[in-house]
């Protein structure tokens, strides 16, 4: 299994939604692959945020290593599952791939928590600490759901 996470600017919602998942995965003895990008490139190359460095610290993932980069036509033939922390990045990914885009393949990350309700996950950016613990407790919960849905095939 191949999972992308994405969000704007791939420094906030989707790495730390990419650490917390490969966190489960690795307890889970599971040999899925996670990365994560964003729809706009202006922090290709930085680290994730310190917010959200921070709160993924306090539960025990260490996401520092990690580096931005900017969404690719070609993820979409890579991946097996795309999840978008929000529809307008979702549209703007759709936009991005040129003709190869799957509907199949891309979903709105919420929706596996809350089904059908297509919500997204809040960027922290401009935020406070509270809603750095706030997005990774939606996150935490989502990726459990996604452990136990797609282990089982």
């Amino acid at each position: 299994m191949k999972i992308l996470m994405v969000c704007l600017g791939n420094i906030c919602r989707s790495p730390l939604a990419e650490g917390v998942l490969r966190h489960k995965i690795k307890a889970a003895g599971l040999d899925w692959t996670v990365d994560s990008a964003g729809t706009g490139g202006w922090h290709a190359g930085e680290p994730p945020h310190h917010g959200s460095q921070k709160v993924a610290k306090l539960y025990g993932i260490d996401i520092s290593e990690q580096r931005a980069r900017q969404y690719t036509a070609a993820d979409m033939n890579h991946f097996d599952i795309i999840y978008f922390m929000d529809s307008q990045n979702k549209i703007d990914a759709k936009r991005m791939s040129n003709g190869l885009w799957q509907d199949d393949k891309a979903e709105l990350f919420l929706n596996e928590l809350y089904p059908g309700r297509n919500k997204g996950v809040p960027d922290p950016w401009y935020g406070t600490e509270k809603t750095f613990h706030e997005v990774y407790d939606m996150i935490d919960k989502t990726c459990d759901i996604i452990i136990k849905k797609y282990s089982n095939k």
